[in-house]
């Protein structure tokens, strides 16, 4: 690989690094040093890495960037959810949820500047997609709410000394619909010489994208949740357009290829919509889909988005949706819905102020 000078340097892996470190005539171990100050350090200037040449700042200050997002806003919940509205250096918008538990502390990463996908009740879809997010860009809503929190005193764990502990890529857009930057970013997010996460750590979501799917599987080892949402194609197809081009026989064909290997599963995620998709018999009909494969259904009671015309469910009939899975041999959860008074809950981001 030939550096040509330009670009970010927070999106090059390791050999574009190394390339760069080649092209101003550099020793390797700088190419080591630079990967260090950004995906460990998380540095947010070329002129803060002290022990590269004077020299070597200077040129990569003129031949490439490294700008990182700007934190424009944040909002607390009650629940201590805190969205951050991050602004790219072109003035793109976008949003990252920080959910802290008792045991992990994960971020919801996006991989999109709103969404192609269209779903009809989620609040991001109707934002339409303005742009991909490069890896950089990606990588780096990770490296400005793990530097946010560790300025608000939040400990770091003794092991990694990080204090985000797990990432879900369950943002804003269809990270498949991004596979390349997808990818670029979990290498370097997983590399041990950067923050060095585990990918059972690591969880991505997708609509249903049929081919990516195997390009994911076959690419990473990180685990990927699908967003079902529904057990027929007649009601999947009037709430997630993605159906008629990958309807649910190609879809669950192919989850059931899959690799799955322990501390890589597959999951079903599943919007549960007042009216909509739960009833006894979607339960019935969702316990057949998912038994067989052995896969277990993270179900959502639906976050409401004013004007979007879906409602949530009692919580009663969550509970009895929630135990015919159950009774069916099933492993399924309620998913605790987070930040909802302030708009950080699933479905819920649109980068607004």
């Amino acid at each position: 690989m030939r550096w040509e000078g330009g670009g970010d340097l927070r999106s090059l892996s390791r050999a574009g690094l190394f390339a760069v470190a080649a092209g101003l005539r550099e020793p390797p171990y700088r190419a080591r040093q630079l990967f260090g100050w950004i995906h460990r350090r998380l540095a947010t200037s070329i002129e803060a890495m002290t022990d590269l040449p004077a020299q070597m700042r200077r040129t990569l200050a003129a031949r490439a960037t490294l700008a990182p997002l700007a934190v424009d806003a944040t909002r607390e919940s009650s629940d201590g959810t805190i969205k951050y509205l991050l602004r790219a250096p072109d003035g793109a918008r976008l949003e990252a949820v920080f959910l802290p538990e008792e045991d992990r502390r994960t971020l919801c990463v996006s991989t999109q500047v709103g969404c192609a996908m269209g779903c009809t009740f989620c609040r991001t879809g109707t934002m339409g997609l303005s742009r991909d997010l490069s890896a950089g860009e990606i990588v780096d809503q990770v490296y400005r709410v793990e530097t946010d929190l560790r300025a608000r005193g939040h400990p770091g764990d003794r092991e990694t000394g990080r204090v985000l502990t797990n990432l879900v890529f369950m943002g804003m857009g269809e990270p498949l619909h991004n596979l390349e930057a997808l990818i670029a970013a979990l290498d370097l997010l997983l590399d041990p010489a950067g923050l060095g996460f585990s990918h059972r750590h690591i969880t991505v979501s997708t609509s249903g994208l049929v081919p990516e799917m195997a390009e994911f599987a076959r690419r990473t080892r990180v685990k990927l949740a699908v967003s079902l949402n529904a057990p027929t194609d007649e009601q999947r197809e009037r709430i997630m357009p993605v159906d008629r081009k990958y309807p649910l026989a190609r879809l669950i064909a192919a989850c059931r290829d899959f690799p799955t290997t322990p501390g890589r599963e597959l999951t079903f995620e599943y919007v549960l919509l007042s009216g909509v998709n739960d009833a006894d018999e979607d339960a019935q009909a969702l316990a057949s889909l998912a038994g067989p494969l052995g896969i277990k259904v993270n179900l959502i009671p639906y976050n409401e988005n004013p004007g979007l015309g879906f409602g949530a469910p009692d919580p009663t009939r969550v509970q009895a949706f929630h135990e015919i899975l159950v009774r069916r041999g099933v492993l399924a959860m309620v998913r605790k819905n987070r930040g909802r008074d302030v708009a950080a809950a699933c479905g819920q981001l649109a980068a607004q102020s």
